[in-house]
């Protein structure tokens, strides 16, 4: 019986992550907070709404807040997607880098901008990228969309 019951449960949760509409009723779901934050902060295991997976604190965000400089280095577009909201943090896996890097991600010109890690994974230059949690928030999209970023390098 609570094999059964897991199952239906699971299932139920991943057909509703693929749900855009779930995706904006869970950033806009209630955080009964779990009184812990900052700075590569695991989630609670029992997360469910974002308030609960976005474990960065008040000073963290605003520090994240860029701008482009004229010395900062365009290094291409990139289409990005939501990537593991457990893991915490500002950060692009993107194929753009090759190595770690400290960079911002801005939304068209003169758009938002977000300080973030650039963390390479595998793929062709033209392929999407996913970005955290954090970072998207910060950026004011939808957890469900797919928004065109400008990647700099810091």
């Amino acid at each position: 019986m609570f094999r059964m019951m897991s199952l239906i449960l699971l299932g139920a949760t991943v057909s509703g992550c693929a749900n855009p509409a779930f995706l904006d009723k869970l950033a806009t779901s209630a955080n009964p907070g779990s009184g812990q934050v900052g700075e590569n902060l695991a989630p609670p295991k029992d997360a469910v709404t974002v308030e609960q997976f976005d474990t960065t604190t008040t000073a963290e965000r605003a520090a994240a807040v860029a701008t482009a400089k004229p010395t900062n280095k365009a290094i291409g577009v990139t289409i990005a997607s939501l990537g593991n909201p457990a893991e915490p943090g500002f950060w692009l896996k993107t194929p753009l880098v090759q190595e770690p890097t400290r960079g911002h991600v801005s939304i068209g010109a003169g758009g938002k901008a977000v300080a973030l890690e650039l963390l390479p994974i595998d793929g062709p230059q033209s392929a999407g990228s996913r970005i955290s949690l954090a970072a998207m928030r910060l950026l004011g999209v939808s957890l469900a969309a797919l928004p065109e970023l400008t990647v700099f390098t810091d």
